[in-house]
């Protein structure tokens, strides 16, 4: 699909969704998106856009998804898009969310974790249109002198400066030199590809904003224009969506799964969801905010078509009508799934043992704690005791979303 805009609508559809923390810094590169959509077309040619992702693990979740919808927009555009995978980056780990040390991982483990970026990424980009670089490719051609080179364009008050680094400063832990590199390897990714933009979250404004733009104007070429992207909350509607938080929702799951997730994200929580993971238009995000302001929509009603919209995003049109089908039956008529994964009961087992067996727990202190949050039922009825017999077979349900069906 390649969608017919004029400049005018394509700022207002590629700015959507952006976040620079500060209003005249926005304006300015909306200004100069403008220009340049306006050089290119003047040119006949496309603009050139990318992101690079670090395969620092092999798992995806919907917060990564973010930038990869705003590639698909220029996509749908006509622009020219590259998924820029960080073979080399990946080696030191980019510092800029966390106000710890990343783990250094082995070229082994950044390639393993590579092979399954692009089959997640095509969830979203569309393959045929769709550039795959990585920046092993010139980033391991760099010798010691263009190091320099590069380097003295930067001051260690700029690096220190940032938040990140400054915490560890104060708490007097150690930054290390390597962790310094980051911003100039991906400012040179930047270079290396000419790009008219960079797509990436808010924690890569100086990266992005200073670092590569510095780099392109100092090799010589027009910097480029950041698209700095708001971060996706989790679903406690707060912290952003982290794997480690446990806030996530991942991409290899179930539609069934990807749905209940997006269903127990808090109300208020919906807007950056609207904005960030749909494909919906502007138009259609106000009328629904404006609906349940006045209470002409109900939110239940709205987040379920928003759990809809996510998952038909990923699995289909089918697999989510059978997954907002499922959420009916289990949630709000309290019956259970007519497909769940069977247990064999094992002679003398505990309540908490077959928790545990089942993978239903992932530990027994877990256990323990639904247990007495009532969280654990055995055909509607909750189970008080832990260290009792399983009582007999039947579907076995803790929290929510998961039940197992026990057979003796």
């Amino acid at each position: 699909m390649t969608l017919s805009m004029t400049i005018d609508q394509q700022v207002e559809y590629l700015m959507r969704g952006t976040e620079y923390g500060d209003e005249e810094l926005k304006k300015a590169f909306t200004e100069e998106l403008r220009q340049r959509l306006i050089e290119a077309q003047q040119e006949g040619r496309p603009l050139r856009v990318y992101c690079g992702y670090d395969p620092r693990t092999a798992d995806l979740h919907l917060g990564h998804t973010i930038t990869m919808r705003k590639l698909r927009q220029f996509q749908e555009l006509g622009h020219e898009v590259t998924f820029l995978i960080g073979t080399y980056t990946s080696l030191i780990g980019d510092p800029s969310d966390k106000d710890v040390l990343r783990p250094q991982l082995s070229p082994e483990e950044v390639e393993r974790n590579a092979r399954t970026y692009a089959e997640q990424a095509y969830k979203v980009l569309d393959p045929q249109k769709t550039i795959i670089r990585y920046n092993a490719e010139w980033l391991a051609k760099l010798t010691f002198a263009d190091l320099i080179h590069l380097a003295s364009n930067f001051t260690l008050q700029q690096f220190l400066t940032r938040e990140n680094f400054r915490l560890r400063w104060e708490r007097n832990d150690p930054i290390y030199l390597h962790e310094t590199f980051y911003s100039l390897m991906q400012g040179y990714d930047a270079y290396a590809l000419k790009a008219d933009c960079q797509v990436g979250g808010t924690d890569q404004l100086f990266n992005i904003a200073t670092a590569a733009r510095k780099i392109m104007t100092f090799l010589g070429e027009k910097p480029n224009i950041p698209i700095i992207m708001a971060i996706l909350p989790g679903t406690d509607g707060v912290v952003r969506m982290s794997k480690s938080l446990g806030n996530h929702i991942p991409l290899n799951t179930t539609a069934e799964d990807m749905y209940g997730k997006v269903m127990s994200i808090p109300d208020f929580a919906m807007g950056s969801y609207f904005r960030l993971v749909t494909r919906w238009p502007s138009e259609l995000i106000q009328e629904l905010e404006e609906g349940m302001a006045s209470g002409k929509y109900h939110p239940r009603d709205v987040k379920m078509k928003l759990a809809r919209e996510i998952t038909e995003i990923f699995y289909g049109t089918e697999a989510a009508e059978e997954a907002e089908q499922n959420f009916v039956r289990v949630f709000q008529q309290r019956e259970a799934p007519e497909e769940m994964p069977t247990y064999q009961l094992q002679s003398g087992q505990t309540v908490l043992e077959v928790l545990v067996a089942a993978g239903l727990v992932g530990s027994k202190s877990e256990g323990r704690r639904l247990i007495e949050q009532q969280g654990v039922r055995l055909d509607g009825e909750p189970l008080s005791d832990a260290n009792q017999p399983f009582p007999h077979g039947g579907v076995l349900q803790v929290g929510k979303r998961r039940f197992v069906r026990v057979v003796k």
